[in-house]
């Protein structure tokens, strides 16, 4: 088991609420779309290098 999974594991939902109103008021319910979506194209970026090297080492 992992760090990162024994960390999430302590947390219940009232922890998750509190990150959660935290995270709206420091960004504003405007600026979340944009950061999650700059997030998921930041994901697909690595997806899409990580899958070009595998190929590399393949061939």
């Amino acid at each position: 088991m992992t760090l990162l999974s024994i960390f999430f594991g302590f947390m219940g939902g009232y922890e998750w609420v509190v990150i959660l109103l935290a995270v709206l008021l420091l960004f504003g319910g405007k600026k979340i779309p944009e950061l999650m979506r700059g997030l998921g194209s930041g994901i697909k970026e690595f997806k899409d290098a990580a899958k070009e090297e595998k190929d590399k080492i393949d061939n």
